[in-house]
């Protein structure tokens, strides 16, 4: 990456549209080959798959290589969308779908796939979120519209995978709230710059949800390899505390 934006900058689909114009390719929060182990189990060679943010990820190109063939990607920026169309059918991925559409109202009929993911798109929604603690109405609003409609278009037994920066004691509340009928669980991956991997099970919710009250985290202090401090995740990451200090 040659420029480093703001985290602001992400609200602005123009943003993107200028961003994908120029940038063949880029991995936030690390490639496939990272978490492949944590999204394996989740899926079989008949998979429904939906991506949501596909931006020019290459995670449906390896997620095709792995055995699961049926998969629809989705990115709110038309350039995005056209250049992976090009790119897939380039590289001989004729099966994998491509269209423009909103994560905030998918255009999908209800229990349409059998797993959903996304990795980093729904951080974006919380960029302007203000007090992490108590996030602005229109921030959860936003949220809540498109995680229903993930679980809309989930399979009973679906499931929903979720990529992010955001630490449990802020996804967990959210995730638990009684719209939703899926078991939460949550793991991390990374060496010293860790992300957290959701796993969403729908129509596999307790009847009693234990979700602790909210506490406020101290984070240990860690030493971050090069790499990491000049990553465009980590100027997203400090870029999101800051907006929302």
């Amino acid at each position: 990456m040659e420029d480093t934006a703001t985290a602001s900058a992400y609200l602005n689909p123009s943003y993107w549209d200028e961003r994908f114009s120029k940038e063949e390719q880029y991995e936030w929060f690390k490639d496939y080959s990272h978490f492949r182990h944590l999204i394996q189990p989740h899926l079989t060679p008949h998979s429904a798959v939906l991506e949501l943010g596909c931006g020019n990820s290459q995670l449906c190109q390896q997620l095709h290589k792995d055995g699961t063939t049926n998969i629809t990607c989705i990115d709110l920026s038309l350039v995005a969308v056209q250049n992976m169309q090009k790119r897939l059918l380039s590289r001989g991925f004729k099966g994998i779908k491509v269209q423009q559409a909103n994560m905030l109202e998918l255009p999908f009929e209800d229990e349409f796939f059998d797993l959903v993911i996304e990795k980093g798109t729904m951080d974006v929604l919380f960029v302007d979120s203000g007090d992490p603690w108590n996030p602005k109405p229109e921030t959860i609003s936003k949220v809540m519209a498109t995680l229903k409609g993930v679980h809309r278009v989930l399979k009973a037994g679906g499931t929903f995978i979720s990529i992010t920066f955001g630490q449990p004691h802020f996804r967990r509340p959210i995730f638990n709230a009684p719209d939703f009928s899926w078991s939460v669980e949550w793991t991390t991956f990374g060496e010293t710059f860790h992300y957290f991997v959701y796993v969403l099970k729908k129509g596999q919710r307790s009847s009693y949800v234990d979700v602790p009250s909210v506490k406020r985290f101290e984070a240990p202090l860690i030493n971050l390899l090069h790499e990491e401090l000049e990553s465009e995740d980590f100027a997203f990451r400090i870029n999101v505390d800051e907006l929302n200090c």
